[in-house]
């Protein structure tokens, strides 16, 4: 399959299980994660006119963004390529990177303790920007995974919305690669709660409403459990 038919394909996988969730497809955004993928191939996918693309690392993103935004003025005027990608940062952060991924990202998921919100929060108000950012929990409690653990979550989310440069958008976790279907819903099921009980207790704002949970094994069952942010790429560019 090309690439324009693993994007179509997918955007049927989603419509059709927003269908049998109950959910309006529009509430779904694809991010196309551009880790493993040649340059080309990120191109083409902007070709199409998908303009949300997420990177794990800080290096990886300055070099990609560069050669995109390359793109993008060069074909400024063709009509069929965007003139905006929004870049998420969806891999682990170090506070040492910060500022190098502020200037190019406007959303962070991957945020998960007091000190890089901080940091995060610092780096944003010297740069004169507020910065959207996810709180990254581990609700599967794997040890080799990056995420607050569920019981700090509520305490994080609460400190996380009084910074001012920072707007709390929502929760990002990640399931275990499992064939197990239930333990990866267990997973996406208890971000929702969490989800909804912040929510509940208004103690975010009205921005927060995302939930960045599946990727290219799973995400049909994160739009079941009610993702809003899939992170997908081996199933574009594989």
């Amino acid at each position: 399959m090309s690439i324009e038919e693993k994007i179509q394909q997918i955007q049927t996988n989603v419509a059709v299980t927003c269908e049998r969730a109950g959910r309006d497809p529009k509430s779904v955004k694809l991010i196309v994660v551009t880790k493993t993928a040649p340059t080309p191939a990120i191109l083409e996918v902007l070709r199409l006119g998908l303009c949300d693309f997420g990177e794990n690392r800080v290096q990886h993103l300055k070099q990609v963004a560069d050669e995109v935004a390359d793109f993008q003025a060069a074909h400024a005027e063709d009509g069929h390529t965007p003139p905006k990608v929004n870049w998420h940062m969806i891999g682990h952060l170090q506070r040492n990177k910060v500022r190098q991924t502020l200037k190019i990202c406007n959303t962070i998921h991957s945020v998960d303790t007091l000190r890089l919100a901080e940091e995060i929060n610092t780096q944003a108000h010297k740069l004169g920007v507020h910065t959207n950012i996810l709180l990254q929990v581990n609700c599967s409690g794997e040890a080799q995974k990056y995420g607050c653990p569920v019981g700090a979550a509520i305490h994080l989310a609460e400190q996380f919305h009084t910074m001012p440069n920072l707007r709390l958008v929502g929760l990002m976790t990640m399931a275990p690669l499992t064939k197990d279907t239930d333990r990866v819903r267990a997973c996406f099921r208890r971000a929702r709660e969490i989800f909804d009980e912040i929510k509940g207790e208004r103690i975010a704002g009205a921005k927060f409403k995302h939930l960045s949970m599946g990727m290219s094994q799973d995400y049909e069952i994160a739009i079941e459990e009610g993702a809003t942010l899939l992170r997908i790429g081996s199933a574009i560019f594989a």
